[in-house]
């Protein structure tokens, strides 16, 4: 489909297009929840997504983006591609001010932190490398399928879902609005792994195959921590206030310490629910009381039965 903008005409509408256009203009007028029309500062999630692919050449050069750098040129590719890409970040930033200013985001700091914020974010990408690499490590140690770490940097999901974790945590810390958010849903889309900017997770993390993996917004890991597939991090209620409306801000999902092994289809709920250093969750466990160090949680023996069929499909 063409591009259009609002200027552009490309046939005469009938009466009927100009009814239906007059419905949905009258919709957008009763319900400002579905139209940002005449909004002139607001992220756009096309550039967003643009600024994103470009850190992953930044954070993995060679495995995306150019390849033919030689070692010696690497350092001045690099300062240039961040020139590029600061002011772009800046207007992503801003538009996210903005959004927050114009919903009453008293916590979001002032539009004109914008340059400050994208270079403070730009300066974290070391460290966001070097945690990437744990994770590298981490899926490659935690796989005996892996043949290679390159092969967890190219093809494993966890990897892709980290990554961007990790760049919309520190959006998340710096209380940029929508910014976080909108990362988080494309990694999940892309995915199939769902974790939440404000989740806090620390060195070495395996998320394995991960379809179905759920990380709530309060959720604590510690390091060398590893999650299988159908895994869900998440809240036992949600709690409201004298209106009647859900209290947020509060810590509402678990913490994992260290070296916790959560296996596929666990669920463990609740902000009060604290996991052991060295405690394993056992496949399908339904779970929200504590477990200690060094414990594993498991559910009751299952009777299985094998029986002939009888021909019957």
């Amino acid at each position: 489909m063409t591009d259009l903008t609002p200027n552009d005409h490309p046939a005469t509408p009938d009466a009927a297009l100009h009814a239906i256009a007059a419905n949905l203009a009258g919709a957008m007028s009763d319900d400002a929840r579905m139209s940002h029309a005449h909004a002139d500062q607001l992220p756009d999630r096309e550039v967003l997504l643009e600024l994103l692919e470009a850190m992953r050449e930044l954070v993995f050069p060679g495995f995306y983006g150019p390849r033919a750098l030689r070692q010696q040129e690497v350092s001045n590719w690099l300062a240039a591609r961040l020139s590029e890409l600061e002011p772009e970040w800046i207007i992503q930033i801003a538009g996210g001010l903005a959004y927050g200013a114009a919903h009453n985001r008293i916590d979001a700091p002032d539009m004109d932190q914008a340059p400050a914020l994208t270079r403070a974010l730009l300066e974290q990408l070391p460290e966001i490398r070097r945690l990437l690499s744990l994770d590298v490590q981490a899926a490659y140690d935690g796989d005996p399928a892996a043949r290679h770490t390159d092969e967890a940097i190219l093809c494993y999901p966890g990897i892709t879902a980290l990554f961007v974790h990790r760049i919309a945590h520190v959006l998340y810390t710096m209380r940029v609005p929508l910014l976080p958010r909108i990362l988080q849903e494309f990694a999940h889309a892309e995915t199939g792994i769902d974790i939440h900017p404000g989740a806090s997770i620390g060195e070495s993390f395996f998320v394995d195959h991960g379809t179905g993996v759920v990380i709530g917004e309060t959720t604590v890991i510690g390091d060398r921590c590893k999650v299988y597939q159908g895994v869900t991090l998440g809240a036992r209620s949600f709690e409201k206030d004298e209106r009647g409306q859900i209290k947020r801000g509060t810590k509402r999902h678990p913490t994992l310490g260290n070296d916790v092994t959560v296996y596929a289809g666990a669920t463990v709920l609740g902000g009060d629910t604290f996991i052991g250093n060295g405690a394993v969750i056992a496949g399908g466990v339904f779970l929200t009381t504590s477990v200690p160090e060094d414990h594993v949680a498991q559910a009751g023996a299952v009777e299985i039965r094998v029986r002939p069929h009888h021909g019957l499909a």
